[in-house]
């Protein structure tokens, strides 16, 4: 599960950043330290941005190799998720690269800038269909005009591929609206073309564990074609397989990794996903998540391979995604007194008492140091982290979260100014938010991840939540992890354990701003008119409106029109409080118990539909502030040097100067699938 973030954004130009600090101490000492750049460059409705990387310089070289290794091995798998986001997105992208790179007319014209923009927002999206919102992303610029720069590049695209930029077919990556058909109205490639979500059902119901107290995760890494004779049947992503070739290029580097772990045990579960990655075996999937899990020791961990389900309407298949990470010491030590404690929050929290574990296990949190991102953590990446998913290895074995203290530190430096003084209701607000927002993310982002994800327990007999709670099942996991952590952030028990000098003043600005974010703020990510799709906005959406129902009677969040603005300002902090709890409560009898008709009513009715005057209301407001919307990152390079016998002796770390420049360097070194899969 992810946690995501919203960040507030300004535009400064990039400049190319290589640090003492970020220069491995058996490297060049005498590169002369220049101010870190955070923003690279703001276009159309995203920002880029740089993150540093504190600790490179403490790892031994040893260390250091590992994590290069695990970087490259996520790196190589960077087409896979082009490819898993729309079938056609590796020709596109192959066909605008060459444009770009190729174009000899004029590169003053509006055309030309709304090309380059265009590009830009594929590349960031890792396909044609925006990031979050899912929409295809149309181009600025005409059909005739396109037909130009193929022409004058001699670049090859397909008639009916190029009209698909410009048309109305496949609006949607991922589709949540039922009456459109959840994989009819859904571009993602999971799916041939044809095949229904009744007859994936089906399918996967005459499927069957071994053990039915530890279900395969069924459909994770495979896509569902038709065969000749009309049947279905799974393409696995593996070795020899569907996305073969990245694959074993994965493999390659992650072999190599396992050469230079830093312990048995990690050594051991890299020996797992290796085997997994050349099998395809959903068993081993599922040994070496344990193993996985177990490895707890050593500075350098990581994340890689088909995981988080939400590019799926039916919440099956996994995204490729890999982030590489070293331990952040000291924010770790400070934040370990939240997974130490996971069992005193599970026994005090307000679910039915036969939904809570009675043995809370293996919970693990650290904040970590990000050196490298791909597949669906990059550009655009999380803030916070809790694998495994699987509902009955957290149960058995516990889970490990993180939250990625250098990316929210490059948030936190390259925020906008002004939208808190636009959209706070007060004065006061406005100061709590700027005294106490920022441990408020801390401890949301722990509490979200650590002790949310991992709390509550489904009834015996009760299926997966992707098989009971289907294409809800992910938004309202998110929710019930925010809503544990909305719980516990007005609690003094976070000032006993040392988190916070005054709980209930946090509190109250994390109430303020989740409220605010939920009802008015994420609007700006919308464009007028469009419903609320993204599981994660869908789930702040409906907490908020649901609170917000709960208490009207009450006036507990009042609704205030003034100078024809609309700001909503709490009145008790004490009743949201039991309402958070309330909704908790119900949020885990769903999960729990496996009732898909209260959570698709729950969300249907609170997080879908926007207000439609409101929303137009609040983007004009916006429309004063340039900084964007959505943020996310380069990674910074890692540059090996050798000597004459070939050996790695050091690094260099070099930034990116520009988001093209390391777009065109992925693609120069890490396409390695062919154009159709």
């Amino acid at each position: 599960m992810k946690l995501l973030k919203i960040a507030g954004l300004f535009i400064v130009i990039g400049l190319s950043i290589s640090t003492n600090a970020q220069n491995s101490k058996n490297g060049d000492e005498n590169v002369k330290e220049k101010p870190f750049e955070y923003v690279v460059e703001q276009f159309a409705d995203i920002k880029v941005l740089r993150y540093k990387m504190p600790g490179w310089e403490n790892l031994s070289l040893k260390e250091q190799k590992l994590v290069y290794y695990l970087t490259q091995a996520g790196s190589s798998g960077r087409d896979i998720i082009w490819d898993q986001h729309y079938k056609y997105n590796l020709r596109i992208r192959k066909a605008l690269e060459n444009i770009y790179q190729n174009y000899k007319g004029n590169k003053t014209t509006d055309d030309w800038k709304n090309f380059e923009i265009y590009l830009k927002r594929v590349w960031f999206s890792n396909g044609i269909h925006h990031h979050y919102s899912n929409d295809k992303i149309k181009p600025s610029f005409s059909r005739a005009y396109f037909n130009q720069l193929l022409k004058e590049t001699k670049t090859n695209l397909s008639t009916d591929i190029a009209d698909v930029l410009f048309n109305d077919a496949d609006a949607k990556k991922v589709n949540l609206d039922e009456s459109k058909g959840l994989l009819e109205g859904s571009a993602i490639n999971f799916y041939d073309k044809g095949i229904s979500a009744k007859e994936v059902e089906e399918f996967y119901a005459k499927k069957s564990s071994p053990d039915s107290n530890k279900p395969y995760s069924f459909g994770l890494n495979s896509k569902i074609v038709r065969n000749s004779k009309g049947q279905l049947e799974e393409k696995v992503w593996k070795s020899g397989g569907m996305y073969g070739a990245a694959i074993d290029k994965i493999i390659y580097w992650l072999e190599k990794a396992k050469t230079v772990a830093e312990n048995k045990s990690q050594a051991d579960a890299l020996g797992l996903l290796i085997s997994y990655y050349k099998t395809g075996s959903l068993k081993t999937w599922d040994d070496y998540n344990i193993a996985w899990l177990n490895a707890t020791e050593g500075n350098i961990d990581y994340i890689n391979s088909f995981i988080e389900v939400y590019n799926d309407p039916l919440g099956t298949k996994g995204a490729y995604e890999s982030i590489v990470q070293i331990k952040d010491f000291e924010m770790s030590a400070k934040m370990e007194i939240v997974s130490k404690n996971a069992q005193w929050f599970e026994d005090n929290s307000p679910l039915i008492p036969e939904h809570k574990k009675k043995n809370v296990v293996g919970v693990s949190y650290k904040t970590v140091v990000v050196a490298g991102e791909s597949g669906d953590s990059s550009p655009s990446t999380p803030v916070g982290v809790n694998l495994p998913n699987a509902d009955w290895i957290r149960a058995t074995h516990g889970s490990k979260s993180v939250s990625l203290g250098n990316i929210n530190d490059s948030y936190i430096h390259s925020g906008a100014k002004g939208r808190l003084q636009e959209f706070a209701n007060d004065e006061e607000e406005i100061a709590l938010a700027k005294k106490y927002s920022d441990i408020g993310d801390k401890l949301h982002t722990a509490l979200h991840e650590v002790i949310g994800h991992a709390s509550g327990q489904i009834k015996p007999g009760i299926g997966t939540p992707k098989e009971t709670l289907k294409n809800y099942a992910s938004t309202l996991e998110e929710g019930r992890a925010d809503l544990v952590a909305l719980y516990y952030l007005y609690n003094p028990k976070l000032q006993e354990f040392g988190l916070i000098d005054d709980w209930k003043k946090m509190g109250i600005e994390s109430y303020d701003s989740y409220i605010r974010n939920g009802l008015v703020m994420q609007l700006i990510r919308l464009e007028l008119g469009s419903d609320v799709e993204e599981s994660h906005m869908r789930n702040r959406q409906w907490i908020s409106a649901w609170v917000f129902e709960k208490g009207k009677a009450e006036n507990v969040i009042e609704k205030i029109t003034r100078d024809g603005k609309t700001y909503y300002n709490i009145t008790d902090y004490d009743k949201l409080h039991i309402y958070f709890g309330e909704l908790l409560r119900e949020v885990q009898r769903i999960k729990s118990e496996g009732d898909f008709n209260a959570g698709k009513a729950l969300v249907e009715n609170y997080g879908v539909k926007v207000d439609r005057k409101l929303h137009a209301e609040i983007l004009e407001r916006n429309k004063q502030f340039v900084s964007a919307p959505y943020s996310g990152f380069v990674n910074p390079e890692l540059i090996p040097k050798v000597n004459e016998k070939g050996d790695i002796v050091s690094f260099k770390i070099k930034q990116p100067k520009t988001f093209a420049e390391q777009m065109f360097d992925y693609s120069k070194k890490f396409s390695f699938l062919p154009l159709v899969n």
